[in-house]
């Protein structure tokens, strides 16, 4: 009798741990799906913001890149409307010039032919200074940095990151066939093999 009252007692002690047991794996189970929801929900939340922030910083570049388009646009035809006037002027002056020269070679008894030829010279003359200061004036309005001559190395290094790849190769090329400075040769070709 009493070997069957501890049987028992054992049986029934067995049961409550087997009971403990299982209840004890229900929660950790339990707990981990709670905790791998948790993560997934997580993860999903920061997978949205990274997109979200890119999309964000992809319109701002945009923008921006399209802000400096229209700048440097509108640089370029003023560039063009003071090359224009320049120009005319220099053709209104050699208008003047003429008109009085050949007034005065009338006067003297040189020829109209002379007289013709020389201020076509002029002319010319004054017409390729004029479209060599456009050239040099339409460049200087879409230069990527505008005063690069008078930066020293320091001021325009520091200005590199900031600019495209192409706007680099362009001052590469410009200070090669200039100044040909080796710091700022090797700035830009360090800036230009980060961005590859």
């Amino acid at each position: 009798m009493v070997d069957r009252g501890k049987d028992r007692d054992v049986n029934e002690a067995a049961r409550r741990f087997a009971e403990t047991l299982a209840e004890s794996y229900r929660v950790v189970y339990g707990q981990a799906a709670e905790s791998g929801e948790r993560q997934r929900r997580l993860a999903q939340e920061f997978s949205e913001l990274v997109a979200n922030n890119l999309k964000e910083q992809a319109e701002v570049g945009r923008s921006s890149a399209q802000r400096l388009s229209e700048q440097a646009d509108r640089q370029q035809e003023a560039g063009r409307a003071l090359a224009q006037e320049s120009v005319g002027a220099y053709l209104d002056f050699l208008d003047a010039a003429f008109s009085q020269y050949r007034v005065g070679a009338m006067a003297s008894g040189q020829s109209v032919a002379g007289v013709v030829g020389a201020a076509t010279d002029a002319t010319v003359r004054t017409v390729d200074a004029a479209t060599g200061g456009t050239r040099r004036t339409a460049e200087a309005a879409t230069f990527p940095i505008a005063g690069y001559d008078e930066m020293n190395v320091e001021e325009i290094s520091d200005r590199v990151d900031a600019l495209t790849d192409e706007q680099v190769r362009r001052l590469r090329d410009y200070e090669a066939a200039n100044q040909n400075r080796k710091t700022l040769m090797e700035r830009f070709d360090s800036r230009l093999g980060a961005s590859s």
